[in-house]
């Protein structure tokens, strides 16, 4: 694979990232190797911190100390594609299933185990084949404004004109300007797939930027040092394939290759007896109604103090750190191994 590394001048200084940086060799899946970027930061019981799109682990900044504090072991790497992981720079490069082996690759060279997942946003559509793949590295799962899409009552018979249909709608949608326009035509979209906005946009749209998407999604509860920090790792477009491929993976149409082996996770997941949190903001969009499948579908969910976190949207690791590292600590501290 072609890729491009960012400039580690790019991260000097950013605020409340502190973090040593390391780094680790994972197979491409070619023949080739990968350089990915994780934090490794505290000793004791492992919590995985799984980023999604277009976010890196910059995302767990002001959860990572909390964690440390309390006496466990973090770690949060950047998906390939992002933050200072490499990126490779063919959109074709980026599969759903690239993304579960690299996520893996670095789970087994690192050989964690009984690992707490938290994962957020493809944090969680990554995170939790990884867990249902191989349950045996992990004892619990926080999962947060996430989702693990399968076409879920869609007819076999049905699959391929369901497909169609989404692909005229596709078409048929203009490629959007900018962020703000966007997220207006998104969140106005009544036809039930309001989602191919934004799969457009990052897709086709010469106004996609990650600062941008995180600027409008967190408002001002973000310094302008922060915003530019979440840009950091992405200084034209060359190093963007990644962000922009993330939502067309997603198996919202019925007829993706993904739908098979998120069935095959979901079978896993509903004979799950290990504790399963849900932790979903009340000012999602994106995910909003997520929680409800895993609390009804996973027996590990059965009796666990499932939360909504007030004033928080799809980021909510940025808005509402505090409350979502408590969540999860008391789920641990509750659950132990």
């Amino acid at each position: 694979m072609k890729t491009v590394r960012t400039d580690e001048t790019r991260f000097a200084n950013l605020p409340g990232y502190p973090f040593e940086p390391n780094y680790i060799e994972i197979p491409d899946g070619e023949g080739g190797a990968l350089r990915m970027h994780y934090l490794d930061e505290g000793v004791g019981e492992v919590i995985l911190c799984l980023h999604g799109q277009p976010s890196w682990s910059y995302l767990y900044r002001k959860m990572i100390p909390i964690f440390k504090d309390a006496g466990y072991r973090i770690i949060a790497p950047d998906m390939i594609g992002f933050g200072k992981s490499d990126k490779p720079t063919e959109r074709d490069n980026y599969t759903y299933a690239n993304h579960v082996a690299w996520v893996l690759a670095l789970i087994e060279a690192l050989d964690l185990q009984g690992i707490t997942l938290v994962c957020q946003d493809w944090g969680g559509l990554i995170g939790l084949r990884v867990a249902a793949e191989n349950p045996g590295r992990f004892a619990r799962i926080v999962a947060a404004n996430t989702g693990l899409p399968d076409a879920k009552g869609v007819p076999d018979d049905k699959i391929g004109d369901a497909s169609d249909q989404m692909r005229v709608y596709y078409e048929s949608l203009p490629v959007h300007a900018n962020v703000p326009e966007m997220f207006m035509a998104m969140a106005g979209d009544t036809s039930g797939m309001g989602f191919l906005h934004w799969v457009k946009f990052c897709g086709e749209s010469d106004g996609f930027s990650p600062k941008d998407v995180l600027a409008m999604s967190l408002g001002d509860t973000l310094t302008a040092e922060e915003q530019d920090a979440y840009g950091a790792p992405f200084p034209d477009e060359t190093y963007l394939a990644g962000g922009r491929q993330f939502p067309s993976l997603v198996p919202i149409i019925p007829d993706n290759p993904a739908i098979g082996a998120n069935r095959a996770a979901w079978k896993v997941l509903e004979q799950w007896d290990k504790p399963f949190l849900t932790a979903f903001s009340d000012s999602d969009p994106v995910t909003a109604g997520g929680e409800v499948r895993f609390q009804e579908s996973v027996p590990g969910a059965k009796g666990q103090p499932h939360i909504t976190i007030q004033g928080a949207g799809h980021f909510l690791q940025d808005q509402a750190p505090e409350e979502l590292a408590a969540a999860t600590i008391k789920l641990i501290v509750g659950n132990p191994a």
